[in-house]
């Protein structure tokens, strides 16, 4: 089966997934566009996948500038359906139109989709899950990793579980009371579900952290509340698992503004090329006890949060003996591209690597077995069991 569109991909090809209906659509665009130069640059016939922010999916020609995107849905882009099932994944949708009935709608056949859609439903699960159900091999975290990345409350409790330092961290909503946070203020507040420092408020009191309940869209989905460490700055390092666990030089971002109470949103991505562009310190120069440390933490954690792809591993730190395991991003910025100085890692590689592992190592895998219609046979009937 083959499927040509007018941007010239027919036979099999690969996708670039981005954008999305989440807060971080437009940097999702970027790291996109990235990934669809460069594998168009290794000879790779590429497929783009504009996913708007309401939800539409289109096929873009993948050599488009980010400027293309301001508006919305750029010019010469084709409407798409992504269906489940056997026979799933992503076609034309003028293709339906017409079709006897009985008839199958050809799709795009396409080996792996590299998911670049950072946040919302790109990130937390969601468009994972779809994957799943309709047989599209995909890279980066699992349905089930993802959702627990993206659950701030739910990783927390897992991390702790399994030993690892975290800071304080409980659930925020309009019943929460003093004598129920064992920690005193300054507070951070953050969305329970959500990426990046989007919708992140430092607040001196409880008084004022409920006010953010309200104050901001961003925590209407659950929020959680953390103590304010002013000590503590932000290192990352990112870990990939394909052909096998491997980390990335160690950064300390800066924060762009003096005097900022939390690394922001502005300082990650308003640089012009995502995370790529954000100030850093890389490698950062911190004690090589503290670096051993880190790293040994970054490749356990990869572990219970059964890590796939290129994943980023932030934590909080002192930056001498206290270290603090803040979270995972499941599909960081520029897939960490950035940080992978000391060993260094060609852009190509860790994207060939990817795809390498969503083609062999798939992230779900159907299994009925056990379903043998034994049970159904001696169920008897329906309204004798609601007798």
């Amino acid at each position: 089966m083959s499927s040509r569109s007018a941007f010239g991909a027919d036979a099999s090809a690969l996708g670039v997934c981005f954008g999305g209906p989440s807060p971080e659509h437009d940097v999702s665009i970027l790291t996109g566009l990235q990934a669809c130069r460069e594998l168009v640059r290794q000879g790779r016939a590429v497929v783009g996948l504009y996913w708007s922010k309401t939800g539409e999916w289109y096929q873009v020609d993948p050599s488009l500038e980010a400027g293309s995107f301001v508006d919305g849905v750029p010019r010469g882009a084709e409407a798409l359906r992504l269906a489940t099932g056997p026979e799933g994944g992503f076609a034309l949708a003028r293709a339906t139109r017409g079709l006897i009935s009985g008839a199958k709608q050809k799709t795009l056949e396409i080996d792996v989709v590299v998911n670049c859609c950072h946040g919302g439903p790109g990130e937390d699960g969601s468009l994972q899950a779809t994957f799943d159900l309709a047989g599209v091999r995909y890279t980066g975290p699992s349905a089930q990793g993802a959702a627990l990345g993206m659950d701030k409350l739910a990783f927390s409790a897992v991390a702790s579980i399994a030993g690892l330092s975290v800071l304080p961290r409980v659930l925020l909503d309009e019943s929460s009371s003093e004598e129920q946070l064992d920690f005193p203020g300054p507070y951070i507040v953050k969305p329970r579900f959500g990426g990046s420092s989007i919708g992140v408020e430092v607040v001196a009191d409880l008084k004022a952290a409920l006010a953010c309940l309200n104050a901001s869209v961003h925590l209407r989905n659950g929020a959680v509340v953390e103590p304010y460490r002013e000590d503590l700055f932000d290192l990352n390092v990112a870990v990939r698992t394909w052909p096998e666990p491997q980390l990335s030089a160690i950064e300390k971002p800066e924060r762009s503004t003096a005097g900022a109470e939390i690394l922001g949103y502005a300082d990650k991505y308003t640089g012009g090329e995502g995370m790529a562009s954000a100030p850093r310190e890389l490698p950062a120069q911190i004690p090589e006890e503290l670096a051993d440390r880190l790293r040994e933490t970054a490749l356990f954690t990869s572990r219970p949060m059964g890590t796939r792809g290129v994943a980023r591993v932030d934590f909080l730190s002192d930056g001498s003996k206290e270290l603090w395991l803040n979270e995972v991003n499941t599909i960081p910025g520029s897939l960490a591209r950035y940080l992978w100085v000391d060993p260094p890692v060609p852009f190509g590689e860790l994207l060939a690597d990817m795809v390498e592992e969503a083609i062999r190592v798939p992230a779900a895998r159907p299994n009925a077995t056990g379903a043998d219609g034994t049970v159904l046979r001696t169920a008897g009937s329906i309204a004798g069991k609601l007798g």
